[in-house]
């Protein structure tokens, strides 16, 4: 199920979100092709990401191996009524809605006979990096994946994803809950938040770590897209009972708050906690994300008076300068002159230090010296490169000449290296180190 098997993927809808985010990711192990309702955009997806376009679904799939639906799960089951009775013979019909139902009835419905069909759940968004540890479920319908099913197991667990295999009702049910109860849940606390007027911003003066773990959550979900929240609520059956629940759950206990019944509060909470089970992994866990909290902040507080790469987490730019100040939420970076800079420690990443090198290596102005020097003639090349290689500021070094003459010693040979730095004082440095291993700097 590779492109060694000249394996044909056609992606109806594959310009947005999740399936362009396929589209980039699987093209180097498949030919992909993509399709959308827009050619004057989508077309320009295609060309960006190095894969075919078409802007017709039918045509789009009469050559292909495996078909992925990625539409909005309102137009899912339109979509495979629509494309899915044109597959060829032998291939592979899947969808990656969140939904798994309904979708996987209209597969079954309308995909031809000798087709397969394999509906999945991709548990991630378009903002993860790569496959790798990322959980793919996958719901088979009985005596209709029996050639295709092996296949893609083979190919995610080389990919180290992790499946998880059930059945489509199966997998609403628990996605009412790991989505829907998680969603209806957080985008209530934001609209409880916002009624009762409370200033988020000021909030965080008095959070607890538990607080700003919760409210980061929240804001990761409400500042995504609304209508797929909506579309899972609404598409999958399950939501509603979870919903109820927990409706009928907040007010139970909100009663008996009011109604000052201590002893069953206390007993709902411990039923509850013995239900969750796994506490000590919870706890495990949940310490981990606190510790993150203040990790940046202590990294960046010893590193006060010394150099430091910040990536910023949006915008993806890259700040280098030197640490003047670090608080509980914020750093102020000296980016050179009288630039300051204030950060937000929630916003960057601290770059590693080979992070660090290769984006000087690729946005910096390198300087470029030649330097002579006399070494005893039986040195190998190849470790005088290396050593100089390990020279703290050379980014790069090459032989450019290398000498015996009248004016040098039988015993000793000039060898001429010309070298990059980042910086032209670091040319000093260098030839102290020379100097220092034995060296002899011809003037």
């Amino acid at each position: 199920m590779a492109q060694d098997d000249n394996s044909n993927m056609t992606i109806i809808g594959g310009t947005h979100g999740l399936g362009r985010w396929l589209a980039e990711h699987l093209n180097n192990d498949f030919n992909i092709r993509i399709t959308s309702r827009d050619e004057s955009s989508g077309k320009p997806v295609a060309e960006e990401i190095g894969v075919e376009y078409s802007n017709n679904n039918i045509e789009a799939i009469k050559d292909a191996d495996i078909i992925l639906f990625s539409v909005p799960i309102e137009h899912m089951v339109e979509t495979i009524r629509e494309v899915a009775p044109h597959a060829p013979e032998g291939s592979l019909l899947m969808d990656v809605a969140s939904v798994k139902t309904e979708p996987s009835e209209a597969l079954e419905k309308y995909a031809p006979e000798n087709a397969e069909i394999l509906p999945c759940h991709p548990m991630f968004g378009p903002r993860v990096p790569t496959l790798k540890r990322q959980i793919i479920i996958l719901t088979p319908i009985e005596n209709r994946s029996s050639k295709w099913l092996p296949r893609v197991n083979d190919y995610l667990d080389k990919t180290d994803c992790e499946v998880v295999i059930t059945t489509p009702k199966e997998h609403d049910k628990y996605m009412s809950i790991v989505q829907g109860l998680t969603h209806f849940s957080y985008i209530s606390l934001a609209s409880t938040i916002r009624k009762l007027n409370i200033s988020v911003k000021e909030s965080r003066n008095f959070s607890s770590p538990v607080y700003t773990i919760m409210l980061d959550m929240v804001s990761r979900v409400v500042y995504q897209n609304p209508y797929l929240y909506y579309s899972i609520q609404k598409n999958n059956r399950e939501t509603s009972n979870a919903r109820e629940t927990l409706i009928n759950e907040s007010i139970y206990l909100s009663n008996l708050i009011e109604e000052g019944d201590e002893e069953d509060f206390v007993k709902n909470v411990v039923e509850s906690a013995k239900h969750l089970d796994g506490h000590e992994d919870a706890l495990a866990r949940s310490d981990k994300a606190i510790s993150m909290l203040t990790q940046k902040a202590n990294v960046l507080a010893k590193s006060i008076g010394k150099e430091v790469g910040l990536k910023h987490q949006h915008s993806e730019n890259v700040h280098m300068g030197i640490v003047k100040e670090v608080g509980a939420k914020n750093v102020i970076l000296d980016t050179g002159g009288n630039d300051e800079i204030c950060f937000k420690l929630s916003n960057v990443d601290i770059m590693s230090e080979n992070e660090i090198f290769e984006w000087k290596k690729n946005n910096l102005k390198l300087e470029y010296f030649n330097l002579s020097v006399l070494f005893p003639s039986n040195c190998n090349e190849k470790y005088l490169i290396e050593m100089f290689k390990n020279i703290e500021p050379v980014i790069d070094v090459k032989i450019v000449d290398v000498y015996n003459g009248e004016q040098i010693d039988d015993s000793q040979t000039s060898y001429t290296f010309h070298y990059s730095v980042f910086d032209r004082q670091e040319k000093d440095y260098v030839e102290e180190f020379i100097e220092g291993i034995g060296g002899t700097i011809r003037k």
